[in-house]
């Protein structure tokens, strides 16, 4: 597996349809899906690749003078618990350190919704993110957004 920072911009648009279409449990309405295609460009983006082929993807956003977002990321499922996400993070949890970053957050859906998210919340407090708050309806009453968040710095 390797492990790289994508710059060009149709790059990450390309690697995160790719990945997110195939990941329809998370990711599975368009308008989303191509939200997050769209918004990819110009961020910090990092790729894992097995022979050439993308298997997963992170991608950070900036959301404050000291905080950047873990704003998206998905692994391809044949490839998950092998440790792919987790050095996807610690790739972006060190570039973002690396520009300064002192926080660094993620949105999830809050666990005891969807089996799929509790395993994404999961995942998350095993990285060492911790709960900050829950929004019961920044998104909708169906899917109450829970935030983690770590310092990085």
């Amino acid at each position: 597996m390797e492990m790289r920072q994508v710059a060009d911009d149709g790059e990450k648009r390309r690697i995160t349809r790719l990945v997110l279409e195939a990941l329809p449990e998370w990711f599975g309405i368009p308008e989303e899906r191509e939200r997050y295609v769209a918004e990819c460009a110009g961020h910090p983006f990092f790729c894992a690749c097995d022979d050439e082929r993308p298997i997963g993807f992170l991608c950070l956003r900036e959301t404050g003078d000291a905080t950047v977002e873990l704003y998206v990321m998905g692994v391809l499922r044949e490839h998950h618990r092998q440790g792919v996400g987790r050095e996807l993070f610690h790739r972006a949890r060190e570039a973002a350190a690396g520009l300064g970053y002192a926080f660094m957050q993620v949105k999830t859906v809050q666990s005891g919704h969807y089996e799929q998210y509790d395993h994404t919340n999961e995942f998350y407090r095993s990285l060492g993110f911790r709960e900050f708050e829950v929004f019961p309806t920044l998104w909708d009453a169906w899917n109450p957004c829970q935030v983690y968040v770590m310092a990085i710095g």
